[in-house]
């Protein structure tokens, strides 16, 4: 599976945003998975950012709601996909 940045970097972190290239989108088999902790901490650093402003740069408060939005929907998705996991187990057992 191939990964790339997308164009848009994270002023704060300096960090792209991690998503699937165009081909792997089409392949159902491709799944991505989320490091909850890393997650956290990015959604840490956004609100940080939001918090220390005096004067809200509002193009750059975009940018972070709309990476805020991706990483709080990747972490859901693959909160969902554990809790499955363990609802597995627990059938097994």
């Amino acid at each position: 599976m191939t990964t790339k940045k997308s164009g848009q970097i994270n002023p704060h972190t300096n960090t792209g945003i991690v998503g699937v290239t165009d081909s792997a989108k089409h392949n159902a088999n491709v799944s991505v998975r989320v490091n909850l902790n890393e997650t956290l901490k990015k959604l840490t650093s956004i609100v940080s950012w939001f918090e220390s402003q005096s004067e809200l740069d509002v193009e750059k408060g975009l940018e972070y709601v709309k990476e805020g939005a991706k990483l709080i929907k990747a972490s859901r998705e693959r909160l969902s996909e554990i809790e499955n996991e363990f609802k597995e187990i627990k059938k097994e057992l």
